[in-house]
């Protein structure tokens, strides 16, 4: 007899180059590190010195005093506080009523497919164009189609953007943004399972106390998602501005991005606003993960 031959595992390679999972990844972290990361840091190095493209050659260190320049100046602080107004203004009207319109449109009506499509297209409008479009078409003093709808009421015109500035840029932000919640509580909210809705309906729970101790808690990921994207763009708004109030009047839309705007490609200060390109991106860290940390707190405590 001869015994059976039994099979033996290829054996491994000697020397050479071996693909691993973390070799596959490594081309696009290197390229995400050269676009993201280096740019970030040359910014840092830049907030360091006084670098005016006005004043070539010129370039002396002043180690701190760009930051100093920045958080003393009381015109600075305005526009910082401007930045959280409107970031934190937006936020909150865009979760109030994106909830509703998810709310709406979990329910079974005719021309549901149409009107949520309708409700998204103004999430796929750029930024300059619907800063134009509200500037010209809705906030007009003379032809816009408040200042009719206010007209035919028998009321005076209202300038908006130079009476309501700040009020003006996040309704529109607000218009822009809504259909982004809206999509993510919505898509949270069908996947909550009915069979708890109709265990809380059989339990005799009001349509309140429905929405408070199932919905809610139900959202809380999905509203963590929308606090965490929209924080990160509202920090960084700048076309509607531009495209509607140029940051006026004064400086009561100016935010720290068109700030960075007006220093760099305005007054060519690189220094200054190389400074408030670092603030910003502290700040919409530390908001991100403040308001992160408090939805998880809040979630756990119910």
């Amino acid at each position: 007899m001869t015994a059976a031959a039994t099979p033996h595992a290829p054996a491994a390679p000697r020397g050479g180059f071996r693909l691993t999972p973390a070799a596959l990844i490594w081309p696009a972290l290197l390229y995400l590190i050269l676009t993201t990361q280096v740019p970030f840091f040359m910014t840092v190095y830049y907030s360091f010195f006084r670098y005016n493209l006005a004043i070539p050659g010129a370039r002396p260190f002043i180690g701190l005093d760009n930051y100093k320049n920045l958080l003393t100046d009381p015109q600075n602080l305005t526009i910082l506080w401007n930045t959280v107004v409107l970031a934190g203004g937006t936020l909150i009207l865009t979760l109030i009523i994106g909830a509703a319109l998810a709310l709406l449109l979990n329910r079974d009506f005719p021309g549901r497919a149409l009107l949520r499509t309708l409700l998204i297209s103004s999430f796929l409008v750029m930024p300059v164009v619907t800063a134009v479009v509200w500037k010209n078409m809705l906030l007009n003093p003379a032809f816009g189609f408040f200042s009719w709808v206010l007209i035919s009421l028998g009321l005076p015109p209202v300038d908006f953007l130079a009476q309501h500035p700040m009020a003006s840029v996040i309704a529109m932000i607000t218009w822009e943004w809504t259909p982004f919640a809206m999509l993510i509580l919505l898509t949270g909210l069908q996947s909550l399972p009915d069979d708890q809705i109709e265990a809380a309906r059989l339990d005799g729970a009001s349509p309140w106390q429905e929405f408070r101790f199932v919905v809610l808690p139900h959202w809380t990921q999905a509203i963590q998602v929308v606090v965490l994207m929209e924080t990160i763009a509202l920090l960084q708004v700048y076309g509607e501005i531009y495209g509607s109030t140029s940051g006026g009047p004064g400086l009561a839309t100016t935010n720290l991005p068109y700030f960075i705007y007006q220093k760099a490609f305005a007054e060519y200060n690189i220094g200054l606003a190389s400074a408030a390109g670092v603030i910003t991106v502290v700040l919409t860290n530390v908001l991100a993960a403040y308001m992160l940390r408090l939805l998880t707190r809040t979630s756990r405590s119910e």
